[in-house]
């Protein structure tokens, strides 16, 4: 169990609390014994407090250690199934030679540096990363031109390809398009050298030998901490009790690990790293007490360096050049930050091979470990645990029966979940878990959250771990402004800007269009043509581009924040809108389509696929709001409204089911994991039972025929595709499967293999399900589960720059406390009944429901 200090405890209790009260906490944190954990829950319980203000501890752990078997699979030549140039096959995508770090590990992060706590006892083994981290790009041997050069200049065949589709010659358009919108770039290292699209690759493993073994161990506890983003391994080994505490510092920019016991000169332990084996690099020893490590990647030559120091209280320490030797400490600290030369570029220079180079490593990290040394563990944990808190404890979910507590192992909760045993508790756990990784892996000052968030563990990994812009880098930021992590969307909207200026070449390009675009997977080097393959059912996706700028204006519609829309956010979705009208096809009889398209992952090039459509009305819809919203363009605008009435419309076909290309070729039998065709309904905003409740209908026909399985990541999507049909109960199974079979017993999402989307996706959901504000109002609890009879959830935020605290009993809404942040009027729905109210920037309002009407309460 998790101790907390005095101080600590305060900072957590915020709510209510008398002396009888104080004297529980801090019976709750004297000792580590189970027993006490149960008991003080029960006595909260009793006091009717568990679940108004306090709610049980958000963590989940393991009572058993890991093996050693992964320790640096790659580590001596022998990366085994994911070495360098070694051909990775469809299915082998779906292995890792690591099992127990994908499946067992304790992430951390803070969105620039990630860690995996593996917690064996005769060894600490901690994977590392730092995002920036990628090879490929224009500073591989070949230089600049080799890297940029890429797009194929195919613009000219729109026209026959356009033509062949009226002719009925579906073979010739799938041929001229398959063969010339692609590029020479192939996604995979052994086809080409060096590698241009690169990958994100690990920095290497730490090892903290201990001298101890299994023998005789008891107690053990490895536990993820959501509340303070702490991970805590803790055991006895002959009478002595030894904890191991790390967390990832956001102000400081480490990786804190602290080894202790209840007696003294019992810490003993053997320090090494083992470097990244595609580096040229160092090793040497920093002072008496740390290592340094220098190197350059070996494709394009980015510079990095890993500094390691040790603090002790006791002992010796002993530097052996290579590894650090500690020897009869009382307590032992670990301090280790890492940075790239890596420098994000808004306005890239195309002839420059080090266009993206311009951070000095030696000395960011040189003054991170100073500053961290002169603070000391105590000061370091209270700076991260206010950061951290700050944006965390912004949301609080309690389901119904969720004070039903019982402190087990996850695996052991989630065996029990997919057997079928209700566990609220672990519904709003999973939630949270999504929050939890989305601080963890996307925080202003660097990058967004790639497919694994921030955790890799090998020198490639699964689809590069790239960017996948055709719904899984989309689904990263689902629940960051609705589940009030604005902050977090920020690395999203430097990401979008980088891709600006070379998805201008690409646009130009391919499809003689104004704006920018960007393909089916992205790099953090201005990657945005298609790729090599000529498989376009996967590879031709001219619309990631408008879709990642929707992303923009949502922030702006959440945050209402419009310097940010006037200096920034505006030109990205102009430009974006433009590019979207260009593309299209203005046919003679005056409509307008996407010629050639595709429906992303599934299906042939088609003359008018829904996914595009769907993209093109919600980008077309958002630059339109958001020219009225600053007053400029009225022409632009004007023409964009033409285009938007003359698109082709959502069609039903034959099954009744919203058909997913031009044709009515649906197979009611398909189950493909792809529902890109359901865009309007979710992430969209042009579909809905309130508004088009036929649309919604096919859209209920389609989820229907595809099934409730899936991967993790579009169980996900099903799952807020349900809530945005207002079924509350299928939402719900969605939500369940999701949890039962598309997710790790460390709670990652399994694709598989591991993919943090899914994760995501599910807490977007769950926040669908209590809350929507996309269809111009705030709608309480449109999905609301049988399951979740009782419940309430604070802190949700709504388009509009509205705050909710939301109340329910006995399935039924009882009030909503708002704060408006924005002063615009409000709007709220609940089941039929309407409210309309003005608001004052900074104000408080209380709702009831009572006989069927929303009540606005005098405060």
């Amino acid at each position: 169990m998790e101790e907390v200090d005095a101080e600590m405890l305060s900072q957590e209790s915020t709510h209510c609390y008398d002396s009888l009260l104080c004297e529980l906490l801090g019976m709750y944190f004297m000792d580590n014994m189970k027993k006490n954990r149960i008991i003080f829950i029960g006595l909260l319980m009793s006091l009717g407090v568990y679940g108004q203000g306090i709610q049980p501890p958000l963590s989940y752990w393991f009572d058993t250690p890991t093996t050693l078997n992964g320790h640096a699979v790659w580590y001596g030549g022998n990366p085994e199934l994911w070495k360098d140039k070694k051909p990775i096959s469809a299915g082998d995508h779906a292995k890792n030679p690591d099992a127990e770090w994908e499946s067992a590990s304790l992430p951390l992060g803070n969105g620039s540096i990630g860690a995996n706590i593996l917690g064996s006892i005769e060894a600490e083994r901690i994977t590392f990363n730092e995002k920036t981290l990628w090879r490929g790009g224009p500073n591989t041997a070949k230089g600049a031109a080799y890297y940029w050069n890429v797009n194929k200049q195919s613009a000219y065949l729109l026209d026959e390809i356009r033509k062949a589709f009226t002719e009925g010659n579906q073979e010739k358009a799938e041929r001229l398009t398959c063969q010339n919108f692609n590029s020479t770039v192939p996604y995979e290292s052994y086809k080409e050298d060096p590698f241009r699209f690169g990958n994100f690759t690990t920095m290497g493993e730490f090892y903290i030998e201990t001298g101890l073994s299994t023998i005789g161990i008891s107690g053990y506890r490895r536990e993820l901490s959501l509340d303070s983003a702490r991970a805590i391994v803790q055991f006895c080994k002959d009478g002595v009790k030894y904890k191991r505490t790390s967390f990832i510092s956001y102000p400081a920019n480490v990786l804190v690990m602290r080894y202790s016991a209840d007696r003294p000169a019992k810490q003993n332990l053997r320090f090494s790293y083992a470097p990244n084996p595609v580096s040229a690099g160092s090793l040497q020893p920093e002072g008496k007490n740390g290592l340094v490590f220098r190197a350059r990647l070996d494709n394009n030559s980015m510079e990095y360096v890993v500094r390691m120091r040790v603090l002790t209280q006791g002992g010796t320490v002993t530097n052996t050049h290579d590894q650090l030797l500690i020897e009869g400490a009382d307590e032992v600290v670990f301090l280790i930050t890492a940075d790239t030369d890596y420098l994000i570029n808004f306005n890239p220079d195309f002839t420059n091979p080090k266009t993206y180079v311009g951070v000095n490593p030696e000395e960011t990290t040189a003054y991170w470990i100073n500053e961290a040394e002169k603070q000391g563990y105590e000061a370091l944990y209270q700076a991260h645990y206010a950061d951290y808190t700050a944006l965390f404890n912004r949301v609080k979910l309690n389901l119904t029966n969720s004070s039903d507590f019982r402190d087990m192992p996850i695996t052991q909760r989630l065996s029990r979940y997919r057997e079928g045993q209700k566990d609220f508790y672990l519904e709003q756990l999973y939630y949270q878990f999504g929050r939890y990784l989305l601080i963890a892996s996307s925080r202003p000052g660097n990058l967004p959250a790639n497919l694994q968030g921030i955790w890799h563990n090998n020198v490639d990994g699964p689809w590069r771990v790239d960017y996948h812009n055709n719904i899984n880098l989309q689904m990263n930021y689902w629940p960051a402004c609705s589940t009030n992590l604005s902050e977090c969307m920020k690395p999203l909207i430097d990401f979008i800007r980088t891709l600006v200026k070379p998805g201008e070449k690409t646009a130009r390009a391919y499809f003689g269009a104004r704006g920018w675009t960007a393909s089916i997977s992205g790099n953090i080097f201005g990657f945005t043509t298609p790729l090599e393959s000529e498989n376009m059912s996967w590879n031709f996706n001219p619309m990631a581009g408008p879709w990642l700028a929707t992303h923009i204006w949502e922030y702006y519609d959440y945050t209402r924040d419009v310097k940010f829309l006037k200096e920034i956010g505006y030109e990205l979705i102009k430009s974006s809108a433009n590019f979207a009208v260009d593309y299209l096809w203005h046919k003679p009889d005056g409509t307008y389509t996407a010629v050639p398209s595709t429906s992303p992952e599934h299906g042939p090039v088609d003359q008018g696929a829904t996914f595009v459509h769907a993209v093109v009305r919600e980008i077309l819809l958002d630059a339109i709001d958001a020219s009225k919203v600053l007053r400029v363009d009225a022409k632009e605008r004007k023409y964009w409204e033409q285009v938007l009435e003359k698109l082709v419309p959502y069609k039903i076909g034959r099954y009744g089911q919203l058909m997913e290309w031009s044709g009515d070729m649906d197979d009611p039998k398909d189950q493909h994991r792809h529902v890109n065709h359901l865009f309007g309904l979710h992430p969209g905003h042009t579909v809905s039972p309130i508004t088009t409740p036929e649309l919604s209908d096919a859209c209920r026909v389609v989820l229907e025929h595809r099934g409730d399985g899936a991967t993790g990541w579009s169980m996900g999507w099903k799952l807020n595709q349900w809530a945005r049909l207002h079924d509350g109960n299928h939402a719900y199974k969605l939500f369940g499967n999701l949890l039962k079979h598309g997710t790790l017993n460390n709670l990652w999402d399994m694709h598989p293999p591991f993919q943090i989307d899914g994760n995501f996706g599910g807490t977007a959901g769950v926040t669908e399900m209590l809350l929507q504000s996309h269809m111009g109002f705030i709608h309480l609890l449109p999905a609301l589960p049988d399951a979740w009879s009782d419940g309430s959830v604070s802190g949700l935020c709504a388009r509009g720059n509205f705050s909710l605290d939301v109340c329910w009993k006995d399935g039924k809404l009882r009030q909503v406390d708002i704060i408006s942040y924005a002063g615009t009027p409000c709007i709220l729905r609940y089941r039929d009944a309407v409210l309309i109210f003005k608001t004052q920037k900074g104000k408080s309002y209380r709702v009831t429901y009572q006989n069927g009407c929303l009540i606005l309460n005098k405060r």
